[in-house]
């Protein structure tokens, strides 16, 4: 394989808009999205990623991230650990100087990822069609630097997750936030069951959703 394919990765777009989740909500952000993903996920709303996109070489792709002139980096997918070279831009963006967090399913080994990295890991609930994919090994390797996220279905979904949160500590371990799932649950319920329970979690809404629906690109 020559050195060019090497360090080429197949990415679905590349954008510039406000982040709407976790702990950098609100920051001006460069995301960048790479195609593919091993899970389907019944609450998916990036579908469109899981096929096609195009080839870029990592200068090119940290060229584009720098003409959008911001600090905040987001790498997101799909799953972009799913595609192997990932791990090497990530650790491009990071020398580069960007603030840079990595979304990721939690169904892929993240031991690899460069520490300075904020790795944002989802736990799979029973409501996302796909819990049996939740990576467990991963919370052993979690630091305060890093981030869990649970998207929540109904009350079973909840149920299920404050009961992982309470038995693993999760919260000792980093930030965890509770988000409801945008179709499916009243975001009034998901906060006065945390509220009912004084659930040491965080609970959040996709911002960028809220500004702009489900335009494409922000």
């Amino acid at each position: 394989m020559s050195t060019a394919v090497a360090e080429r990765l197949r990415l679905t777009e590349i954008f510039c808009s406000l982040q709407g989740e976790a702990r950098d909500a609100g920051w001006p952000t460069v995301f960048v999205r790479l195609t593919g993903c091993p899970l389907r996920c019944q609450y998916c709303d990036t579908a469109y990623a899981f096929h096609g996109g195009d080839w870029w070489e990592l200068d090119a792709i940290l060229a584009e991230v720098a003409r959008h002139g911001v600090r905040h980096v987001c790498v997101t997918g799909g799953e972009p650990l799913a595609q192997k070279r990932c791990i090497a831009l990530l650790q491009r963006l990071c020398e580069a100087g960007y603030e840079v967090s990595l979304e990721t399913s939690g169904a892929i080994d993240i031991s690899e990822v460069d520490p300075r990295v904020s790795r944002v890991v989802d736990i799979k609930t029973p409501g996302s069609g796909e819990v049996q994919r939740n990576r467990w090994d991963n919370l052993d390797r979690l630091t305060a630097h890093d981030q869990l996220k649970f998207v929540i279905c109904d009350r079973a979904d909840y149920e299920w997750a404050r009961e992982v949160v309470r038995e693993r500590a999760l919260h000792e371990k980093c930030v965890v936030w509770f988000s409801p799932s945008h179709t499916q649950i009243d975001p009034r319920e998901l906060a006065d069951w945390i509220l009912a329970d004084r659930l040491p979690v965080r609970m959040q809404m996709q911002l960028h959703k809220l500004i702009w629906g489900d335009e494409p690109g922000r």
